[in-house]
């Protein structure tokens, strides 16, 4: 089997590994489409203690199963694999179970192969209608609706999204649809672009009132995004972290008790819902899309998709 391999920070692409065979209660996937995301992108540069194949957006088709799964089914997969028997698991919460693994980031090959495996209980059907250039996105879309899953948002609040790459486009779409009065702070020409052909508007960093918005989201990752959004949120406001810290952030735990800020983490979300808003086409990634490689090039690929402003780059095996 042809596959990116990740090991010690350096990337490379293999023709050498066996095809993995499921077992019971699994499906082997063969993978249509990929992209490569910002989590992607931090493994490589030592974000996490990770090796073996990266990847965990995208959309294959059921080749084989145990259970009789259906073979051709198109299908996209949630990534954390729980084991349904840890306190956490017993808790419903199994995005958070002690002993997970997660595709193509923790203790489980990923999605920049020509197969996968996932089990069934995690594939959700693709609708017929939803074409692979969308479907891909489900995973990214999803953790972009898990912030409504947490926070009610409605039309009566301020809102303001720092960062509109890739996953933060998506935010800002999902967001629209509550009808919000919303900003986004975006940093590229293409970023603000797309928003603004939206109808959404965008707002530079030195235009944001302080001390203003009832929802503040952070989605850059990074310690001058927290700062910008520590800024703009009100006394009583809600801050929300939707990327992950590669590195510390200095945080006045004082201010945030004085000023009652709630502070939400928040990261993977629901897929039927994503599927939904894509079947319908209310959300439309498909113009988030810069650039497509066949898996021999994945290298090149991900070269491609950490060069500044650059959006959504896919791996086709």
């Amino acid at each position: 089997m042809q596959a990116l391999w990740l090991e010690d920070g350096q990337l490379a692409v293999r023709s050498d590994l066996p095809a993995p065979a499921p077992t019971v209660g699994e499906a082997l996937v063969r993978v249509r489409l990929a992209g490569i995301c910002g989590t992607d992108l931090e493994l490589v540069r030592g974000y996490y203690p990770y090796t073996g194949i990266p990847g965990h957006e995208f959309v294959g088709e059921i080749v084989e199963s145990p259970d009789g799964a259906p073979a051709g089914c198109r299908v996209v997969g949630e990534i954390n694999v729980s084991c349904g028997d840890c306190e956490t698991c017993r808790r419903n919460l199994p995005t958070h179970c002690e002993r997970r693994s997660v595709l193509g980031i923790r203790s489980r090959h990923g999605a920049f192969a020509e197969y996968l495996i996932l089990p069934l209980r995690n594939l959700h059907r693709v609708p017929d209608t939803v074409p692979d250039e969308a479907a891909v996105f489900t995973e990214p879309l999803a953790a972009a609706l898990q912030i409504q899953r947490q926070i009610a948002i409605t039309v009566e609040h301020r809102v303001l999204l720092i960062g509109a790459g890739r996953l933060g486009q998506l935010i800002a779409q999902t967001l629209a649809l509550t009808g919000c009065d919303l900003h986004v702070s975006a940093r590229y020409p293409r970023q603000k672009a797309l928003l603004l052909n939206r109808g959404i508007r965008v707002v530079a960093e030195n235009e944001a009132p302080a001390r203003h918005y009832d929802i503040v989201i952070e989605a850059t990752g990074s310690p001058s995004g927290f700062d910008f959004a520590r800024r703009a949120v009100r006394p009583r406001g809600t801050l929300v972290l939707k990327s992950t810290y590669r590195d510390n952030v200095n945080v006045n735990l004082s201010s945030l008790v004085v000023d009652e800020i709630s502070l939400i983490g928040c990261r993977c979300g629901p897929f039927d819902a994503a599927l939904k808003l894509l079947e319908q086409r209310t959300i439309d990634p498909v113009l988030l899309i810069d650039a497509e490689f066949p898996l021999a090039r994945s290298v090149e690929a991900f070269d491609s998709a950490g060069k500044p402003g650059i959006l959504k780059v896919l791996i086709r095996p």
